[in-house]
């Protein structure tokens, strides 16, 4: 963020800065999350899958047995991925046999960590690090690996590590999607597959028809004002001009929340794109807690109806859509 965003006021006691500057640390040098949405997929026919793998080198990650077999936790080489651009589900990133990857929200991308252990480990496979390449058209950078307890690499994509799920036996299967609101298919960037088709498939013992939902905070592209951040329903989110970082501070209150109500705390394991230093949540004054991105505090416009309205933009000269580091996109510099 530029230094001209940063609020001048130093009136609060050398106490109070102490506090923030702990709790929202400096904006020189910071670093963000990983920001895994850039990365272009080719265009594919829909229900097609894309690439030149032969199936061969997945083939023992996809297994041979029923759905009722429970699979080794040691996967074969998932080879080069492809992308499937299925109907309801958007662009799903599969190995070379076809078989859907997975990501794990209770995991992280920044650092990549896996939590996956056990028993999980045995219903959903860790998809191994060597032998992995990215598909055609996907960028080649996004592809990591994360060492396990056990001492074995896992393939992540966009610092996501990647899993099977044993219940899917044949190119295609997506039957771990959404399962108990926390596994779901994994796009070309490690983000969350789409939610075309609402919930993800069920599974007797598992929360199969729980609601699909994107990251707590995360970016999106618009088509007039680029990068910027939306909530977990889509909806754009905005900064107030009038309000300040350094200490932080707010002026919008009482009616004003009316218009342009709080986000709420999200926690930052459940972010993508955002700046995670300073990223904290701001008690207000009037008791309200409010989620704050780089010490700066975030609300939603009650005029956007929809998911991709950006109707709060400019709004009186103060209002404005923000980018992951909370810089306001279009104001006058």
């Amino acid at each position: 963020m530029k230094t001209s965003w940063r609020s001048a006021s130093l009136v609060a006691t050398a106490a109070a800065v102490l506090v923030l500057t702990t709790a929202c640390g400096q904006e020189q040098g910071s670093t963000s999350s990983q920001n895994v949405g850039a990365a272009s997929t080719p265009t594919l026919g829909a229900g097609t899958i894309a690439g030149t793998g032969t199936g061969t080198a997945g083939a023992g990650a996809a297994g041979s047995g029923t759905s009722d077999q429970a699979q080794s936790t040691t996967a074969a080489a998932a080879g080069q991925l492809t992308v499937w651009n299925s109907d309801e589900y958007g662009k799903v990133l599969t190995d070379s046999a076809g078989r859907t990857l997975y990501r794990f929200d209770k995991d992280s991308f920044e650092p990549p960590k896996t939590t996956c252990e056990g028993e999980c480990a045995t219903t959903w496979p860790p998809v191994p690090a060597s032998g992995a390449t990215a598909a055609q058209g996907v960028d080649k950078a996004l592809l990591g690996e994360v060492s396990r307890p056990d001492g074995t690499k896992q393939l992540t994509v966009g610092g996501w590590p990647m899993y099977y799920f044993a219940k899917d036996t044949k190119a295609g299967d997506i039957k771990g999607q959404g399962l108990k609101g926390t596994w779901f298919a994994s796009d070309p960037n490690g983000k969350k597959a789409s939610t075309k088709g609402g919930s993800g498939g069920g599974d007797a013992g598992d929360a199969g028809g729980e609601a699909v939902e994107q990251a707590g905070l995360t970016t999106r592209k618009d088509a007039k004002l680029g990068e910027i951040v939306v909530d977990k329903n889509g909806m754009t989110v905005y900064r107030f001009l009038k309000d300040t970082q350094w200490p932080m501070s707010t002026k919008c209150t009482d009616a004003c929340l009316d218009k342009w109500p709080v986000v709420a705390p999200v926690d930052k394991n459940d972010t993508e794109g955002i700046l995670l230093k300073g990223y904290t949540v701001f008690d207000r004054p009037d008791s309200i807690k409010q989620q704050t991105i780089n010490c700066i505090p975030l609300y939603t416009f009650a005029n956007d109806k929809s998911p991709g309205d950006t109707n709060g933009q400019g709004v009186g000269g103060t209002w404005f859509a923000i980018n992951g580091d909370g810089e306001p996109i279009g104001a006058d510099k």
